[in-house]
């Protein structure tokens, strides 16, 4: 088979989706090497690298139109080239696809990671639900198959927009193998000093925003600033949450506690806008906390399963879908709770060793083998 994918993210966003993208396209030439793997993306960065694989091109706009509109070249202009193509599945991998893709003849499959905006609108404009509204439901109609990240996703699918069941396939996603890989102490202290991490610290995976619930860690360690100094680690960016929590954090006398490496000069570097160096930085910290209101999935707390680190997560949607048993949960407006888990497993070494030994069998319901079995059974069930 050769197999297409909407490839915009893997070169333009630096998590989350573009996380799902990269890593899917490592998991799959990894366990199915025989098929071939196509992007088409509007615009190519330094973000991905399809010359790291043998089985995997890229396809960019060629035209004067497609390289000065790249936001219409892939809604619309991309299903001319991808009828040119050679390909016999399109995979749309966030929410969407080219409009009438379907008059091309072209096998589609459609990942859909979430509809939150439709369980909290108040956190998006009305521009934006709509937009997004009208994508996945012409995405779901137009697909051969919908791939839904989690039970939570393909339930939401089902009752906001009557998708019909046995159109869903559940592909629980792995992460990007990286993680499953033991740092040697030598490049976790390279890591350690390019970044001028603390000794002991919490980390946070995710982009800042209100959903992400990062102000209800900060709020915890304020709580207990008398009993406990460990600092907060964040990956990640955003905008005026971002401002806040440092206000937050600046105004009670914390502002060295809440270190941002999207801030720091090292995270210009490939190093860290591809992720490589994120494995040593998980397997240095003491815990992953994941506070989220709700989400389609969590991947960080999978790598986190992976990187032999304990989990403090909130109990919300899909959350313990992906946790289980081995992680520590709390009601995500919880703010004693979560201090209370913090101190615990700073101070209790035996239950910082349950929860990862307990987070190693986890991940072996999300392996990469299970993960990219799963895809492709969706391509050959739709060909």
């Amino acid at each position: 088979m050769n197999i297409g994918y909407d490839g915009k993210r893997a070169y333009q966003n630096k998590t989350g989706l573009g996380n799902y993208i990269r890593s899917l396209i490592a998991i799959l030439t990894q366990h199915y090497p025989q098929h071939q793997y196509t992007l088409f993306a509007p615009k190519k960065t330094d973000l991905f690298d399809v010359a790291a694989f043998k089985n995997v091109s890229a396809i960019f706009p060629e035209s004067f139109p497609g390289k000065q509109f790249p936001g219409w070249w892939r809604r619309r202009g991309m299903v001319k080239t991808i009828a040119g193509s050679s390909i016999d599945i399109y995979h749309g991998v966030s929410n969407e696809l080219p409009l009438h893709i379907e008059r091309t003849g072209v096998k589609t499959a459609v990942t859909i990671h979430d509809i939150i905006f439709e369980r909290f609108p108040e956190t998006y404009n009305f521009d934006e639900r709509y937009v997004h509204r009208h994508k996945i439901k012409q995405a779901c109609k137009a697909a051969d198959a919908v791939i839904a990240i989690s039970e939570q996703t393909k339930a939401d699918l089902i009752n906001f927009y009557k998708v019909p069941q046995e159109k869903i396939a559940i592909c629980y996603q792995s992460c990007n193998p990286i993680f499953q890989q033991t740092i040697t102490d030598a490049q976790k202290a390279i890591v350690k000093k390019r970044y001028q991490l603390p000794g002991e610290y919490f980390l946070f995976v995710s982009s800042i925003a209100p959903r992400k619930n990062l102000a209800v860690i900060c709020k915890a360690m304020i709580l207990m600033k008398d009993k406990m100094d460990i600092p907060l680690v964040v990956i990640g960016n955003g905008k005026k949450e971002k401002e806040e929590v440092k206000k937050l954090m600046h105004e009670n006398g914390m502002a060295n506690r809440l270190i941002l490496l999207n801030e720091l000069p090292p995270s210009k570097a490939l190093e860290f806008t591809t992720a490589a160096d994120f494995p040593a930085i998980y397997q240095q910290a003491l815990a992953l906390i994941y506070p989220s209101i709700f989400e389609g999935f969590g991947a960080p707390l999978l790598e986190a399963l992976w990187s032999g680190l304990p989990v403090i997560s909130s109990n919300t949607s899909s959350l313990p879908e992906v946790g289980g048993d081995a992680a520590l949960y709390f009601s995500p407006g919880d703010t004693e709770q979560l201090a209370h888990y913090m101190l615990q497993v700073a101070s209790d070494s035996e239950l910082a060793g349950t929860l990862r030994s307990k987070g190693f069998e986890q991940a072996q319901l999300f392996t990469t083998e299970k993960y990219a079995d799963s895809i492709m059974k969706v391509y050959k069930q739709i060909l």
